[in-house]
């Protein structure tokens, strides 16, 4: 029986690839990747160096606005191709940035298709721990809670989450980095706040938070925050 794999490429950096990813993306006859309804796939071009060739390729294209995803027709035919080539006897593997579990597109997929068929799940490295290590920031220490926050949260719940968490890693910034800003002003939090962009790619960016111009700042950026500072830090 065929088997679907959804596989985590990492965050971007192709050496960021785990060994069990890259023995099942050579030896997979068919391979799907999510990529803009205009231009290449970013998940497929971390990926490019390794791939022998050949494979049957499927691009599921899809519109990267936010009130427009997750696009469920897209997601529906993409599973309805896909299907076709396991029912003929085919493992495919479908490429996450990232990681598949860690709001990877692959969960929509896997909702549509574990019911049926054989799934492998193999993790990648997320962007959370590859910006807290490019970033020399550890994310959490002993009983610290760690919150995974949203940018495009409701300003007052963005900022009720914040004030709750001893830690937080503020995620999805784009057009929503103004009100991050705010909300870390507003709670004293501004000085101790990180900002990342495309970590671990050859574009990443390292700023200090007042030197980001809001017009700039791209959907792959991330604010990292630790209450006292460094996770290492004594109360």
């Amino acid at each position: 029986m065929a088997t679907l794999f959804g596989i985590g490429v990492g965050p971007g950096d192709p050496e960021l690839l785990t060994l069990k990813a890259l023995r099942i993306l050579r030896a997979a006859p068919v391979i799907a990747y999510p990529a803009p309804e205009q231009g290449t796939s970013l998940a497929r071009a971390i990926v490019a160096p390794h791939l022998p060739g050949g494979q049957v390729e499927i691009a599921i294209r899809m519109p990267l606005e936010v009130e427009r995803f997750p696009a469920q027709a897209v997601y529906d035919r993409a599973a309805g191709e896909i299907g076709a080539h396991l029912a003929a006897g085919r493992d495919v593997a479908v490429l996450c940035q990232g990681d598949p579990f860690f709001y990877g597109s692959f969960m929509y997929l896997f909702g549509r298709l574990s019911r049926d068929w054989t799934v492998t799940v193999v993790p990648g490295v997320s962007s959370l721990t590859t910006c807290a290590a490019v970033l020399g920031a550890p994310l959490a220490a002993r009983d610290d809670v760690l919150a995974v926050l949203p940018a495009p949260l409701p300003e007052d719940l963005l900022e009720a989450r914040l004030r709750d968490a001893d830690a937080a890693a503020i995620v999805k910034l784009g057009r929503h980095f103004p009100k991050v800003r705010r909300v870390l002003a507003r709670l004293g939090l501004a000085a101790s706040a990180r900002y990342v962009e495309h970590a671990s790619m050859a574009n990443q960016r390292i700023l200090a938070l007042e030197d980001v111009r809001d017009e700039e700042v791209p959907y792959f950026a991330m604010v990292l925050v630790h209450r006292r500072g460094a996770a290492w830090r004594n109360p």
